[in-house]
């Protein structure tokens, strides 16, 4: 799988943009604050419907505009598919696949598919569970593009379940009418219903990527492991109906608690993945070093698990090399060079390893041109 063509209008800084690219090795290379990013941003929220950076979509649309577009020329094997994407602040956003209308954003999912290393991947093991979730519910997307359907619904009944809980908890704390919370029970039903299908998936996909990000690892930095992975909920099972069951019952239990606190705190939005580097976990113990490289080894495996499955992924790494060291700079290019498609982007043409040779081009004042 690879782009062959990217065009951008009112996107971030750029006005208009129409990029050709190919297999293989692509760079952008300029000055920081020159709109590197924000080429490999817009081919990865075509992949994701979400952008590395921000959590909302204002930011994306140029300032001034009132909206922005995002299209794609994507090739695999012999098909091509145009993917387009107008991104509406505030509004719902349009989606259109080979010029069709028909469709919505999130059927563009699994047209273009992406694995994404960047500066920020730090906060996979620094950061909070949000992160990794993230990380995890990206991943189970690429791989099963209608879990995009469900983890839409999970969250509507999540925000659904949220305000009555909290308008119960404000009654009792004001002495009011005790409120008729019958339709709890079928809230509850909903939330434990798609979030057992969430919860499977997650499970399953933990199971698969651990020995892979192990092995990952130990190519990044040899002996100094062994990596592991821990999906910490407080439901399991042996299938989705197992699952809802235990999610059902989970959340009668605390029934009494989250009406008091007005707020649902059982489900998978409240689960977390747990890193270990040997026997202890990797936040709070391992070296800086270390940290960087289980996020990349988690990025590798999400690159070798998507591609072993037939969908290969685009690569892109957005100003990645400035933040390794040198064994691990080289390293890292030696293992994603044999990519279908492999973007980068990197300040100075030096940071950019000798074994990622390819295409070039000089990103400044907003301009994109071959190098």
């Amino acid at each position: 799988m690879h782009v062959a063509h990217l065009s951008l209008a009112d996107f971030r800084s750029y006005p208009r943009a129409e990029v050709s690219l190919g297999p293989g090795v692509t760079a952008f290379v300029g000055p920081n604050g020159q709109g590197k990013t924000n080429l490999v941003e817009a081919v990865g929220y075509l992949a994701t419907l979400g952008s590395h950076r921000v959590a909302s979509d204002a930011p994306l649309v140029r300032m001034g505009a009132e909206r922005a577009v995002v299209r794609a020329a994507v090739v695999q094997g012999e098909r091509q598919q145009l993917i387009e994407l107008e991104i509406n602040p505030g509004r719902a956003n349009r989606a259109r696949i080979n010029r069709s209308s028909q469709v919505r954003p999130r059927d563009v999912l699994g047209v273009l598919r992406t694995v994404l290393f960047a500066p920020e991947d730090l906060a996979l093991v620094k950061g909070d569970p949000g992160e990794r979730r993230r990380f995890l519910d990206e991943l189970v997307t690429a791989r099963v593009p209608r879990l995009a359907g469900v983890r839409s619904d999970y969250e509507r009944v999540l925000k659904q379940r949220n305000t009555l809980l909290k308008t119960a908890a404000m009654a009792r704390r004001h002495g009011g009418r005790q409120l008729d919370l019958s339709t709890l029970d079928v809230w509850d039903q909903h939330l434990a219903r798609t979030g057992a299908e969430l919860l499977a998936q997650r499970y399953a996909l933990v199971t698969d990527l651990e020995p892979i990000a192990d092995k990952a690892y130990e190519q990044l930095a040899p002996g100094g492991g062994p990596l592991g992975l821990e999906y910490r909920c407080p439901v399991s099972g042996d299938s989705r109906e197992e699952l809802y069951e235990q999610l059902l019952a989970a959340l009668g239990e605390a029934r009494r608690q989250e009406i008091e606190r007005g707020v649902t705190l059982v489900g998978p939005h409240r689960d977390d993945l747990l890193l270990r580097l040997g026997r202890m976990p990797a936040k709070g113990y391992a070296s800086h070093g270390e940290s960087w490289s289980y996020a990349l080894a988690l990025r590798l495996a999400s690159y070798e698990m998507l591609r072993a499955e037939g969908n290969e992924p685009v690569l892109v790494l957005d100003d990645v090399f400035a933040e390794l060291d040198v064994r691990r700079r080289e390293r890292l290019a030696e293992l994603v060079a044999s990519a279908e498609q492999v973007l980068v982007t990197a300040a100075v043409e030096d940071d950019v390893p000798a074994a990622l040779s390819g295409v070039r081009f000089t990103v400044a004042e907003g301009e994109v041109t071959p190098a």
